[in-house]
C-alpha cells in the first residue's frame, strides 16, 4: 500500500502529493490487486455493525481500506474508530477539509534523543523541537534545511496535580512540603524539565526537594507519572492539562514565565526532506493565523 499525502483543492501552495516520514512507499503490485478482490470478498460475508460500518466506508472513498478492515473482529472498536474519524474530519475546526487530510506520521520523545536519532539517519521530515537548541544544532550540522528554522511556540509550564485543591495558586505546596514525590522531566533530556528546575532554582527549593524527584524520560511519561498516582504533583505543560481554554482536572499552579527561561520550542526542515512538497507546506501552515489559533487553543503562547 502506497503511503502518501494529498490535499484537495485550495491555495496552490497547499496542492501536495507526497509522504512525510513515511517508511513504506511501494507501487501498487499485482499481489495487493489480488489482496483487495479477496478482501472485497471477506466484506460481503460481514453481518450487523460491522457491514453498516463497511457499507458506510465503501460509500465514502469507493473501497474499504485495510486500516479499516483490520478492526473487524471487534465491531466497538470499528464504530468507535470510525466516529473518530467522523468527528476529526467533519466536526467544527479553523482546519478546512484539505488541510484535515493531510497525514503525517508523529512520532513523541524528547528532544534531545531525537537530536541523536536524527544525526545517525532516523527517517524524519520534519523536528517540532520542545526546545530551540535541538534544531538550532541540527542546522548547524546540515541535518537541517538552512533557513527553515523557526519558533512555532513557547511552552508554559505549570506544576499540577489531578487532585482539587492539592496545588494551590501561588505554589507554595513546594514550601510546606505535604507530598513526597515530585515528578520533573529530566532536565538534561527534555526543555520542560530543565524550566522546572530553573524555577525551583528561583524559589531557592531545588537542593531542598531534589531527592523527591521522580525524572521522566520527558515531558508525556512525567505527566504520566502525575496523572498515574506514582507522584502527588508534578511540573508538567499547560497543553497536557487543558481543555477549551481551562484547566481539564485537578489542581495548578500557572509558573510565572519570570521563574525560567522561556521555553521557545523551533521547527525544523530536516535534510531529507529538502525537496518533500508536502513537508514543506506543513512547515509554511505553521506560520498562518488558522495555525496560531490552534496553538493558542492548546496552551501554548506564539513567540
Amino acid at each position: 500500500m502506497r503511503a502518501s499525502v494529498w490535499s484537495g483543492p485550495a491555495d496552490k501552495e497547499d496542492r501536495v502529493s507526497a509522504p512525510i516520514a513515511f517508511c513504506c512507499d511501494v507501487s501498487d503490485t499485482a499481489a495487493q490487486r489480488r489482496d483487495r478482490v479477496e478482501g472485497d470478498a471477506y466484506d460481503d460475508q460481514a453481518e450487523g455493525e460491522c457491514r453498516r460500518q463497511l457499507d458506510a466506508a465503501r460509500r465514502r472513498a469507493g473501497r474499504v481500506w485495510n486500516i479499516v478492515r483490520i478492526m473487524t473482529p471487534n465491531p466497538a472498536v470499528l464504530r468507535a474508530s470510525m466516529s473518530f474519524y467522523g468527528a476529526l474530519m467533519h466536526g467544527p475546526s479553523p482546519l478546512a477539509r484539505h488541510q484535515r487530510e493531510l497525514l503525517a506520521v508523529v512520532v513523541s520523545g524528547a528532544s534531545g534523543k531525537f537530536y541523536a536519532q536524527i544525526i545517525n539517519g532516523a527517517p524524519f521530515d520534519i523536528l517540532l523541537s520542545g526546545d530551540d537548541t535541538v534544531p538550532e544544532k541540527l542546522e548547524s550540522t546540515g541535518h537541517a534545511v538552512a533557513g527553515s528554522r523557526f519558533t512555532y511556540a513557547i511552552g508554559k509550564l505549570v506544576l499540577w496535580s489531578p487532585q482539587a485543591n492539592r496545588v494551590d495558586a501561588q505554589g507554595a505546596v513546594l514550601k510546606n512540603g505535604n507530598f513526597r514525590h515530585l515528578s520533573v522531566a529530566n532536565p538534561k533530556l527534555a526543555p520542560y524539565g530543565l524550566a522546572a528546575e530553573q524555577t525551583l532554582k528561583s524559589l531557592e527549593l531545588l537542593e531542598r526537594l531534589r531527592p523527591r524527584f521522580v525524572l521522566g524520560e520527558n515531558i508525556a511519561q512525567t505527566y504520566q507519572f502525575v496523572s498515574s498516582g506514582n507522584a502527588e504533583l508534578g511540573f508538567v505543560a499547560l497543553s497536557q492539562v487543558m481543555k477549551d481554554g481551562r484547566l481539564s482536572a485537578g489542581s495548578a499552579w500557572f509558573v510565572p514565565a519570570t521563574l525560567h527561561d522561556p521555553i521557545k520550542q523551533d521547527a525544523a526542515l530536516l535534510k531529507r526532506a529538502e525537496g518533500n512538497p508536502a513537508a514543506i507546506a506543513f512547515m509554511g501552515y505553521l506560520k498562518r493565523d488558522k495555525a496560531h489559533a490552534v496553538i493558542r487553543q492548546f496552551g501554548y503562547d506564539l513567540p
